[in-house]
């Protein structure tokens, strides 16, 4: 039975190990006893996002916090960010969020925050886990432990609404700006558009009908092109189209240009720094972002700091650098200034700042970084052994290592939520980041896809 947290929490496909309601329930009881508190009841929210298995796992949690005696609060569909935010704001002692971010619908996650409205360290998810999956330490619930109660929250959508506007600069307005938001048919469908109409902008939303099955059906962050050909027909100002639970969003211009996060990133660090709000004048990114970004924030004198994959392991450098703004290429912001997790809602709603701040539109802001050609191709795979110990995959990568030279970089990685392998080349022309791409792909599909697991 191997590691249940990866990445970003507990994820798999839905009512198969260990997305199940047993697990889930287990997953209940570990929660609640990990924040068990000795001078008040334990008080443990959870939020979901559209996913028609929620119910399932929601119900699962609910037991087992119940019987260990906390008390669960249900928020109902609500983005992740949203979650963190409530968690925190309201003090409860944890807050539980099920969903799979940008995955199919037949897939679902359990992801955890502790009181402050951080997801949890390394450490914290290791004791968990040992609580999940080892019986003999999680103390079982006995006659005498009087039961918890379930609440629900009424007004979490409406507090988060609040939250959000006070991100956008506290005089200023969106009025007359057209913008359009792909809500993934996930958590954001009703905060999302909401929160930009009460900010003064004509909205206009695509997929923000959820039927428990459609989230992130060909739409969303992750297929941004809907969005791309609904601006240009509208002539609309920009675009953002969110994921499933609303963690990270993909940032469309208004000719239809798709601006990837490292950009997002430049054009926002540069807009706080102008504004003195640039904390100890560093960003912080990972080891997948563009050596464009480097290039830009170089050139405007901040100073770049690069980390592992995982929004975790941003927040981390972050908070030891006392920086106030970081993210992935992916479009996962965080921006401590105002929120201690990655919110795509915020994110564009900074984004937004920016462009009326400069007074031009996001084509222009996004000239002030160079995307150099980039090709990422994902294999999926029957197991992961560190990439060091495959001979021809080290092979085939020194061999495309030498012909860049300086001049693009390779990166192969594991996912840390699905059984995918990630080659990623960057090189000056894209001809050739495809050919090495593909070579490279090849090799980790030959060995890799065909192992026994």
């Amino acid at each position: 039975m191997g590691r249940l947290f990866g990445t970003d929490g507990i994820r798999g496909v839905a009512n198969e190990y260990p997305m199940t309601s047993e697990m889930s329930l287990r997953i209940g009881c570990a929660t609640a006893h990990f924040f068990k508190r000795q001078d008040h009841k334990t008080r443990i929210i959870i939020g979901k996002d559209t996913r028609i298995s929620g119910y399932m796992l929601e119900y699962g949690l609910v037991s087992g916090i119940c019987s260990m005696g906390a008390d669960a609060f249900l928020a109902g569909p609500l983005p992740t960010p949203g979650l963190g935010f409530i968690t925190r704001s309201m003090r409860f002692d944890a807050g539980i969020v099920i969903s799979a971010s940008h995955n199919p619908f037949q897939d679902n996650g359990i992801k955890i925050f502790n009181g402050d409205g951080f997801k949890l360290s390394d450490e914290m998810e290791s004791e968990i886990e040992q609580l999940i999956l080892e019986s003999n330490i999680l103390p079982l619930p006995t006659s005498k432990q009087e039961p918890g109660k379930v609440h629900k929250v009424q007004d979490a959508c409406d507090r988060y609404m609040v939250f959000l506007k006070d991100a956008f600069p506290k005089h200023g307005s969106m009025q007359g700006m057209n913008i359009i938001l792909d809500c993934a048919n996930g958590a954001t469908f009703r905060v999302a558009p909401s929160t930009f109409v009460e900010l003064g902008a004509s909205v206009k939303t695509l997929s923000a009908e959820p039927d428990g099955r459609n989230i992130n059906a060909n739409c969303g962050s992750e297929y941004p092109e809907r969005l791309a050909e609904q601006i240009v027909k509208d002539k609309a100002d920009v675009g953002f189209a969110f994921d499933g639970d609303g963690d990270r969003v993909t940032t469309v211009d208004e000719t239809g240009g798709v601006l990837t996060g490292d950009q997002i990133l430049a054009i926002c660090a540069r807009m706080m720094k102008e504004e003195s709000r640039l904390a100890n004048n560093v960003v912080v990114s990972t080891v997948m972002s563009n050596i464009g970004l480097g290039l830009a924030l170089k050139e405007l004198g901040i100073e770049h700091v690069t980390t592992r994959v995982g929004d975790r392991y941003v927040l981390k450098q972050m908070l030891a650098r006392g920086a106030r703004i970081g993210g992935e290429g992916s479009g996962h912001m965080i921006f401590l200034d105002h929120h201690t997790t990655g919110d795509g809602i915020i994110t564009a709603l900074r984004v937004v700042s920016a462009m009326k701040r400069a007074g031009q539109p996001l084509s222009e802001l996004a000239k002030l970084m160079k995307v150099f050609p980039q090709r990422l191709i994902n294999v999926k795979v029957k197991d992961k052994p560190p990439i060091e110990t495959v001979p021809e995959i080290v092979a085939a990568i020194e061999h495309v290592e030498r012909i860049l030279g300086d001049a693009g970089r390779v990166l192969v990685r594991y996912s840390g939520t699905q059984p995918m392998c990630r080659v990623m080349v960057e090189g000056p022309t894209h001809e050739e980041t495809e050919k090495y791409c593909k070579q490279i792909a090849e090799v980790v599909r030959g060995k890799l896809a065909n192992r026994a697991g």
